[in-house]
């Protein structure tokens, strides 16, 4: 029961509540608790007020122990109020007593806001570039105490409020102060400690009470199937990597070597018992054998927290947190250094285009379509049953693009391959006629989108100058790899899905056809310098039905290796950053599953041992040679020989560098063993042999030119070389 002000005194002048004040704390429709509860003037004494459940007395004190008066209890909930020997508002404690004991309670509502007006003027703006350090959970020592400050974006709530075990998931007793010009709620709790789960309760505008949600910021996450955002500390790791850094601070990543090793983090290996690695464990692990194999990038597929294993971590529910599936963030941040200190940079897969409709996620937020578009033809992703960003809202903008940040700063991540840009570049992507909305100018471009994009590579590449960024985008979207004052998009690379698609197509044909198909690997040579490509033998090619490199090959198991490894160095050979599956690089024939580790038993056989040695001698050739290299993204760097000789299946080319010898690549797709072939070279000698597919330590038949092949200038003025072509194999030969 709630008992009244006295006999001769109005609740104003004895400081009392009223009770219609008090009922609306104890159920958490109070528009504006830091009014009433904490410390406040009266008159020129203070009065301070609580809401402590399970209470029977309470005193109130100063931060330091010292008693400044006993409160009186208003309501048998758990609510008291009275005045205290106060000079000035302060922070105060509450000891409060009942039959089974004593406990101290910290007042969250006497403690002063947190953020500042020049964060409400850069989060208005959408330009502010620090969101991380302020929105979202962060251990801080506030106006003499310690503990946790809660942010989070919720402008059209009637009331937010911060829940966990540190007050019992009551979302009465740490209701959030509203920061009327952001929309952003905010509460300092003390003596909230690292590790604590933690979500927001969210009362809509309409007055219904939203499921629970986890933090958008939250840095930790729990595991699944538990959903709960968890307090963590700021990320502590002694940096060792200030030489990885400056070199690529220094460099242009278009004339460096960069091969790509894409790993999904919890199938590569595991555990004897079948369990995930930790990061530690596979820092021990896939390090060496990246460093092993001439890797200079490892690439993962989503660690950014999601809940749904099957998904690969592209339906993400928490994108400032490292998934626990692999232990907590700092594991993730040591990983990263090790990489760097042996020299291997790390790229993840970023998921701005979309995310999943769980209810403990960002759909739907505060009650209304916050993060998504509210039309189902603007916000609803047909494809993948998810909901897509609106891109054209500040705050989600500026939501995304710190993410994009926070990773390049807090982490010293390499990268970001930004997944799924099509189905962000355009309006009417997997729409039928009348369900999607044009552009203001009537068009299928969103151009809300673009700017989203350009944004985000400009801050990125203006802060962190030797960070990637690679597109994931498979139409003919004009410059996508060029800089956004020049009207591009603003990425680094893009990948070449139309290399992947068309030389696949080919290689699954037998030989006796191939000629028919020529220009399927002639092609991609007219679009191949429009671009800054990566060429990508990805994930998406060994899932769904699509079976494994090695499975798509033509012929027989002899003819199926020899066509991969032939395969493998035309990649390696043709104008391109390279990037290769875990698995593939030792010929897994079953299809890559998330549920297992990769086949490793496989290079006990000679075949697939065979080929781990030629990606490694690859790797080791294509860094070595700035030929194959330095002028991967440069029409200069790359010569035809022989375009079109679709007879005999074979082509061959001439990659070159400034001031560096040159490479000429040949390749020979039929199972014929051709002696005595003439190709032309452009300069007369001795050319040496620096690569074979068919070398026997590969598992090939053994079959080349001895090391070496003379280049002699013919009657007809033509320089040639007679070169032995082994069958379904590829050679590189460098000038001598």
């Amino acid at each position: 029961m709630t008992s009244p002000p006295g006999k001769d005194e109005t609740p104003a002048a004895s400081g009392f509540l009223p009770a219609q004040e008090i009922e609306a704390i104890l159920s958490g429709t109070h528009s504006d608790p830091f009014a009433v509860l904490g410390v406040h003037a009266c008159g020129k004494s203070y009065v301070a007020r609580c809401f402590i459940p399970g209470a029977a007395t309470v005193v109130a004190e100063t931060l330091s122990g010292d008693e400044v008066g006993a409160l009186e209890r208003r309501h048998d909930a758990g609510f008291f109020e009275g005045p205290v020997s106060l000079r000035k508002t302060q922070p105060v404690r509450y000891r409060a007593r009942n039959a089974g004991g004593e406990w101290i309670v910290v007042d969250p509502y006497s403690f002063g806001p947190v953020l500042g007006p020049m964060d409400d003027y850069y989060i208005r703006e959408g330009s502010h570039l620090r969101l991380f350090d302020k929105l979202g959970a962060h251990p801080i020592a506030h106006d003499g105490a310690e503990g946790f400050h809660f942010a989070v974006w919720a402008p059209n709530a009637r009331r937010v409020s911060v829940v966990g075990g540190f007050n019992d998931w009551d979302g009465r007793r740490h209701v959030m102060r509203r920061r009327a010009d952001t929309g952003i709620w905010e509460i300092f709790v003390p003596g909230v400690p690292i590790g604590s789960p933690y979500k927001y309760e969210i009362l809509g505008k309409d007055g219904t009470l939203l499921p629970l949600k986890a933090d958008p910021f939250a840095r930790r996450s729990e595991l699944r199937p538990d959903t709960a955002s968890v307090t963590t500390g700021e990320i502590v790791q002694v940096w060792e990597d200030e030489a990885h850094r400056r070199h690529w601070d220094e460099v242009d990543p278009r004339r460096q070597p960069i091969s790509i090793y894409e790993v999904h983090a919890s199938s590569w290996q595991r555990r004897d018992n079948g369990d995930m690695l930790s990061w530690d464990e596979l820092a021990e692990r896939l390090i060496p054998y990246c460093v092993d194999m001439g890797f200079t990038h490892i690439e993962f597929l989503p660690i950014s927290e999601f809940p749904y294993d099957p998904s690969w971590g592209y339906q993400t529910t928490g994108l400032y947190a490292p998934t626990a599936r692999f232990g907590e963030p700092e594991g993730f941040a040591r990983f990263v250094n090790g990489c760097h200190k042996a020299g291997i940079g790390v790229i993840l897969d970023w998921v701005p285009a979309h995310f999943p409709t769980d209810e403990h996620g960002l759909r739907w937020f505060d009650g209304t379509a916050l993060y998504e578009h509210e039309d189902p033809r603007q916000g609803f992703h047909p494809d993948w049953n998810t909901a897509i960003y609106n891109f054209g809202r500040e705050e989600v903008a500026a939501y995304l693009v710190n993410n994009a940040l926070y990773w390049a700063e807090k982490f010293h991540v390499d990268g970001l391959r930004v997944d799924a840009v099509a189905s962000m570049l355009y309006l009417d992507y997997s729409r039928q006629h009348g369900e999607w909305v044009p552009n203001e100018y009537g068009g299928n471009e969103n151009l809300e989108a673009v700017r989203f994009l350009q944004t985000m590579n400009s801050r990125l590449y203006g802060i962190h100058q030797g960070v990637l960024t690679i597109a994931e985008e498979s139409t003919s979207w004009p410059k996508v790899s060029h800089p956004v004052h020049t009207g591009g998009l603003g990425f680094g690379f893009k990948w070449n899905m139309g290399f992947m698609h068309d030389t696949l197509q080919y290689l699954s044909r037998e030989p006796v056809h191939r000629k028919f198909h020529h220009n399927d690997m002639t092609f991609g040579l007219l679009y191949a310098f429009s671009e800054n490509f990566v060429l990508p033998l990805s994930h998406d090619e060994v899932v769904h039905g699509k079976g494994s490199l090695i499975a798509k090959m033509a012929g027989d198991d002899w003819q199926k290796f020899a066509n991969l490894r032939a395969y493998y160095a035309f990649m390696w050979g043709y104008p391109g950053k390279k990037l290769l599956f875990m698995g593939q690089e030792f010929a897994q024939w079953r299809e890559w599953s998330e549920e297992r580790q990769l086949d490793w038993n496989l290079l006990e056989y000679n075949l697939h041992e065979g080929m781990r040695r030629l990606v490694r001698d690859l790797n080791g050739t294509y860094r070595s040679k700035p030929a194959l290299h330095a002028r991967d993204c440069e029409g200069e760097g790359f010569e035809w020989l022989i375009a079109d000789d679709r007879d005999n299946s074979v082509f061959a080319w001439l990659r070159k560098a400034p001031g560096e010898k040159l490479v000429a690549v040949v390749t020979n797709y039929t199972p014929v063993y051709r002696e005595g072939y003439d190709v032309p070279l452009p300069v007369a000698g001795r050319w040496k042999e620096i690569l074979n597919t068919d070398a026997e330590i590969y598992g090939g038949s053994g079959k080349g030119n001895g090391g070496a092949v003379q280049a002699e200038k013919k009657s007809n003025g033509r320089t040639m070389a007679t070169v032995t072509l082994p069958p379904l194999a590829t050679l590189m030969l460098e000038q001598d």
